[in-house]
């Protein structure tokens, strides 16, 4: 008696479990499709959807760089899920192919990386307000594309409705753009020549993207001596010079920041 009464409560739990799971996905969904109807998703999917060919074309070059290095298509694409961030996806594939110890493929990923710190620190004043766990999700999805994106649709650091709508609508296109093209790449392996040169096509992307973004003198500077510093210590490794490009453009803009203070009228 007791054997059958364990089995049906075993058995309850069991469907309630999966009931349970069903209407956790069924909630999910629901709220992905009301997203995907607010006007403020469709304008950031729209935005990102001209950035996204040369998004997609620096991806086909990171997913070919992949292919080629021999790790095996399963591999490729579990590592271009977990990372997903092309220039640090490029600077591992050399340490991984010559068997460099794992902490060294870490560090390297996590200096090309570093960027991302700065990133997060611009995002604060928008997304400060949600949770831990949601601030995880986001950062996740965060990407060079997406932050100049935000940073012109909302210049003011400050809150305002329909921001995280607008961040999803061009983080979820930037994102399938990035991975569908890294997925073509590596499983296309030799069958796209590097002669082609896809990979420029991202970067004057990116490139059009950021000079939208010089608005005012301090930006203009910025720029310049981002670029300046960047072809500087174009000769460190690990892809350091975007580093110190990124902290010499910070260093600037907080300058002129501090400059603007002192000199507005009290």
């Amino acid at each position: 008696m007791s054997t059958r009464f364990a089995a049906l409560v075993e058995n309850r739990r069991v469907q309630g479990g999966e009931l349970d799971l069903t209407y956790r996905i069924a909630r999910v969904r629901r709220k992905a499709w009301a997203a995907t109807r607010r006007p403020l998703f469709r304008e950031g999917v729209i935005e990102c959807v001209p950035m996204s060919i040369g998004v997609a074309a620096w991806g086909l070059v990171a997913g070919v760089a992949m292919g080629k290095s021999g790790m095996g298509v399963p591999l490729g694409i579990l590592m271009s899920i977990l990372v997903s961030a092309g220039s640090s996806q490029v600077a591992a594939l050399p340490l991984i192919a010559a068997d460099a110890p794992m902490w060294v493929v870490w560090a390297t990923v996590a200096c090309v990386n570093l960027r991302f710190l700065v990133f997060s620190y611009q995002y604060r004043p928008y997304f400060a307000h949600l949770s831990r766990r949601r601030r995880v999700v986001l950062s996740y999805f965060m990407g060079d594309t997406i932050f100049a994106m935000f940073l012109r649709r909302y210049p003011e650091p400050k809150r305002e409705p329909g921001q995280l709508d607008y961040f999803w609508g061009a983080a979820l296109a930037n994102y399938g753009a990035w991975q569908l093209a890294v997925i073509a790449g590596i499983v296309a392996g030799h069958a796209i020549p590097p002669e082609w040169g896809v990979g420029f096509a991202g970067t004057m992307a990116l490139l059009a993207l950021t000079c939208s973004q010089l608005r005012s003198r301090s930006t203009w500077v910025a720029a310049f001596v981002a670029a300046c510093a960047a072809v500087a210590a174009y000769a460190l490794p690990l892809r350091l010079n975007i580093v110190v490009a990124i902290a010499a453009a910070v260093a600037i803009g907080v300058l002129a920041q501090h400059t603007r203070v002192e000199a507005s009228p009290r």
